[in-house]
């Protein structure tokens, strides 16, 4: 018995279908292929299956500039005389600084060792236009410059110093250095003013300021100055306030002068001598009478203040009148001033018989015209002149008295 077997035929769906599949199988193949990453050389450029154009490229900063800072602010008015000019730096160092006046010289100062910092270390002129420029580099090194400007302070008034002794002189062991003021010095600047003061020596010696009013300060040294001795002395006011309103003037004031032998001679008021001494040594006794007891001498350190060969002695500059009988207006010779109330040595002929026996005078030392011209012939300025035995204290400020108080109490 024969059988008919019917074949199934594909149909023409089922065909497109296959035809589909097997175009997308070949597609994924390429697509695999393309993401595979391979290299020109058929290799993978990434072993772990990404290339190096899968990887985010990062955004590089721009370095900052480096910042400044200026004072006083650009464009300030008035800027104190005793202040500083400071620029600082963030995010970069100070290469140069240069802070020039309108008119002199650029103002002296220095950059920190960071180099992140500028200070000023000269003086500011008064009522003076300044231009700062400034370069500064960043962190990679690129450098820009910066200016700024601004104006100084216009004093109202101005002050000076003028200085004791005299320029060149050749003085005693005695004398002190002495600032005198155009003006009063305010309490609270005495300190400022102080540090605008120098006195310096060769050889060095020990010493201190006081102040003897608010127009005069005084520097002794510890002891006596040492024979010798080259001394200067220095003010240097400018850009200091003295008082409300009142700055130091611009220009200094300066002096040097030497110290000469040790003359220093001692006053016994009782026994009526004055015992001279150069440098150590007895040299002369003199004679002398001092004032009698209603107008006794002052006891004390005196020093010599000026020398003149002859002055005008009129007793009603010490308030001593015409119709009083101790009264007096003469001229004498060789006259040499201890204290600012009028006593002096000088020669007193009219007393010799007194002298070396007696105390009759108004209260200066007299002796013979031979022993006057003598003791001026051998003084000097700034000789001490010591004086014992009397009830009657010299007056602190009367005459140079630096010598009347200890160095521990001058320097307090």
């Amino acid at each position: 018995m024969s059988s008919n077997v019917v074949r199934s035929q594909p149909s023409p769906v089922s065909g497109r279908r296959s035809l589909r599949r097997a175009l997308l199988l070949a597609l994924a193949a390429v697509v695999a292929l393309v993401l595979s990453g391979c290299g020109p050389d058929g290799g993978s450029s990434n072993a772990a299956g990404g290339g190096a154009a899968d990887q985010p490229q990062e955004s590089v900063a721009p370095t900052p500039p480096a910042k400044l800072s200026f004072t006083p602010a650009d464009g300030t008015k008035s800027f104190r005389l005793d202040k500083k000019v400071q620029i600082g730096v963030e995010q970069g160092t100070l290469k140069t600084v240069t802070v020039t006046p309108e008119k002199g010289s650029p103002l002296e100062g220095t950059i920190a060792a960071d180099g992140t910092s500028w200070k000023s270390t000269g003086t500011l002129i008064s009522h003076m236009p300044y231009t700062i420029t400034v370069t500064a580099a960043d962190a990679d090194g690129k450098t820009a410059e910066e200016t700024s400007a601004f104006t100084t302070l216009n004093p109202s008034q101005t002050a000076g110093a003028w200085l004791q002794p005299s320029d060149g002189a050749n003085v005693g062991v005695g004398m002190p250095v002495i600032f005198n003021f155009d003006r009063a010095i305010a309490d609270d600047k005495q300190d400022n003013v102080e540090e605008a003061l120098t006195v310096t020596s060769e050889p060095a010696v020990e010493g201190a300021f006081r102040w003897f009013s608010d127009k005069q300060v005084q520097w002794r040294p510890k002891e006596y100055w040492p024979s010798g001795t080259k001394v200067h002395a220095a003010s240097t006011l400018a850009g200091v306030q003295l008082a409300k309103g009142v700055w130091g003037k611009e220009k200094a004031n300066e002096i040097d002068f030497t110290i000469g032998s040790s003359m220093i001679s001692t006053v016994d008021v009782n026994a009526h001598t004055m015992t001279v001494r150069k440098d150590g040594k007895v040299i002369k006794t003199i004679p002398v009478t001092t004032g009698k007891a209603s107008m006794a001498t002052r006891n004390g350190v005196k020093v010599i203040m000026s020398r003149e060969t002859t002055h005008q002695m009129n007793s009603e500059t010490i308030g001593i009148a015409k119709d009083d009988p101790d009264y007096y207006n003469i001229n004498v010779k060789y006259a040499m001033r201890l204290t600012y109330s009028g006593e002096f040595i000088h020669a007193a002929p009219w007393s010799t018989g007194s002298q070396g026996a007696a105390n009759v005078s108004h209260g200066c030392t007299g002796m013979s015209t031979a022993n006057a011209k003598w003791m001026f012939d051998h003084s000097k300025l700034g000789d001490v002149v010591v004086y014992k035995g009397s009830k009657r204290p010299l007056e602190w400020g009367n005459g140079y008295t630096a010598w009347d108080m200890s160095y521990k109490a001058w320097k307090a």
